[in-house]
């Protein structure tokens, strides 16, 4: 389960990103945001 969370987490954080270059500043900072959530951020804060 930490795997596929890890794999949602950084599909989001590279769809954050291509939202950036494309000028959706508040769609990718939201993306980035929630990827870092759902992926390495519940790790590094010893949740996950």
């Amino acid at each position: 389960m930490a795997t596929l969370l890890w794999i949602l987490g950084v599909v989001l954080i590279i769809a954050g990103v291509v939202a950036l270059v494309r000028r959706q500043i508040l769609w990718g900072v939201v993306l980035i945001v929630v990827g870092l959530v759902v992926g390495p951020g519940l790790s590094f804060a010893g949740i996950g």
